[in-house]
């Protein structure tokens, strides 16, 4: 479905690169997410075997908005919220078991793009929260400078600290009996607690190591600490809009296949 090529610079970042080999099998995640179905596609991505799930009539029309362009919608809308539903594949790929917050169901969403919480198994306390930036553009540099950092900055800052807590209470909530809440949301004030990953659409500049360099220059200087707090993703696609267009039309044929 998604290979992964490991990158970084230096001391400054690491991550990894996506490739998509499967492309039918990531329509049909993608259809499932869209059709309200996250654990059920959750479940494919770990690998258990579980009874054929087939949803609803009624939410096959709300899939199909999901995954359109309305008459009075930019493309980036749609786009955007695929490649945040693509980022969330990758993610529970790549790790199943870290705690993560669902796909948005609705397009341009305003919260987080993504929270993950990793949980020591040993002492069953929060080892780390992981706050997502999740990008579908053309221009990506661009993209990095002008959102990612001020918003990675203010996360920083402890400027969205309220947006944060009731996620993560959200996401223990929806695995009750893990944690105490009270504690395991006071955790997440200490000091490297937290990190932070951006996924984001490359093209052909961006696609070699020195224009991922140049691409995420600045990521130790807007987010201090270690390396590892800093994670970075990328997907090269030669023609975004194109390609987009291609895996909506096919999860929709999904879609309609489901119901």
């Amino acid at each position: 479905m998604i290979s992964f090529k490991n990158i970084r610079n230096g001391t400054s970042w690491s991550g990894v690169d996506w490739s998509v080999n499967d492309k039918r099998a990531l329509a049909e995640i993608i259809a499932r997410v869209a059709l309200g179905q996250q654990r059920y596609a959750l479940n494919i991505l770990k690998k258990i075997d579980i009874k054929t799930l087939n949803p609803e009539q009624t939410a096959l029309s709300g899939a199909i908005k999901l995954l359109s362009v309305g008459p009075r919608q930019k493309a980036w809308h749609r786009d955007g919220w695929v490649f945040q539903v693509l980022a969330w594949i990758a993610a529970n790929l790549q790790d199943p078991y870290t705690l993560k917050s669902s796909p948005h169901m609705i397009h341009a969403h305003k919260g987080f793009d993504g929270v993950h919480i990793k949980i020591d198994k040993k002492n069953m306390k929060i080892n780390n929260v992981v706050l997502c930036e999740e990008k579908a553009t053309t221009g990506p540099r661009g993209k990095i400078t002008s959102q990612v950092w001020p918003e990675f900055i203010d996360m920083e800052n402890g400027v969205r600290d309220n947006e944060l807590i009731h996620s993560i209470i959200d996401i223990l909530e929806r695995n009750s009996g893990l944690l105490d809440l009270d504690e395991a949301v006071s955790q997440i004030f200490w000091p490297k607690a937290r990190s932070y990953r951006i996924s984001i659409t490359i093209g052909e500049k961006e696609n070699r190591h020195g224009g991922r360099e140049f691409l995420f220059s600045d990521y130790e200087n807007t987010v201090k600490g270690e390396e590892r707090e800093r994670r970075a993703e990328t997907f090269y696609c030669q023609d975004l809009r194109a390609w987009m267009d291609d895996l909506a039309n096919m999860a929709i044929t999904e879609a309609r296949k489901m119901v």
